[in-house]
């Protein structure tokens, strides 16, 4: 399920062959990075535009023998190893871990009160929430929501940054259990598609 993922994220992953079809009708059109097992690196044009390398290996990992290798992830690649790396690779401001639209409802508590809020996209590291109650920037309160397949989560939040009108909050202290259960949510979420009802312009 990795390519079809990595698509949704916005990566698309494609056999050389299927390159070369899609390519046909645009003279522009160059990948990013190349995907190449170490078995099949002298299989690889040195072509002029030296596109950089993600190396398929083992455990031991790659040499830095060949310049055009820019980082290896150990067969059978997985998905958030390769959007980790492809994201070092191809972005300016790098996220490690991906995003999937939501619209879970959240209770979330401070001080001894309790208001009703949306989470609007969530990952590992933390999700965008739009609240009625004003939440002042690095506060921290307490999140419970049910995630579906999932069941109840109790997470330490801080409002971090503002999207208007939505708050950006970081997780504290996430316990193992809760990071992989998110961590499912969202392969899941991005492998069959959202939930009924979910909000796809949130990000």
């Amino acid at each position: 399920m990795t390519r079809p993922i990595l698509a949704k994220l916005g990566y698309a992953i494609l056999m050389p062959e299927e390159f070369e079809q899609v390519a046909a009708g645009s003279k522009d059109l160059r990948p990013a990075v190349r995907i190449v097992d170490e078995r099949q690196l002298g299989e690889v044009p040195d072509a002029p535009d030296s596109l950089p390398i993600v190396v398929l290996t083992g455990r031991h990992g790659v040499t830095g023998a060949d310049s055009r290798i820019v980082g290896a992830v150990r067969r059978p690649a997985g998905m958030h190893e390769l959007y980790r790396l492809i994201q070092q690779v191809m972005e300016e401001t790098p996220r490690s871990t991906p995003r999937v639209p939501t619209h879970l409802p959240v209770s979330c508590i401070r001080d001894g009160r309790e208001w009703r809020a949306k989470v609007l996209s969530l990952s590992e590291n933390g999700c965008l929430v739009r609240s009625p109650e004003p939440m002042l920037l690095g506060n921290r309160f307490e999140m419970i929501f049910v995630l579906p397949r999932e069941g109840e989560l109790r997470i330490e939040g801080e409002a971090a940054y503002q999207l208007v009108p939505d708050v950006g909050v970081i997780f504290h202290a996430l316990p193992t259990s809760q990071r992989n259960a998110i961590s499912r949510y969202v392969v899941q979420t991005l492998a069959l598609g959202p939930e009924p009802g979910v909000l796809e312009n949130a990000s």
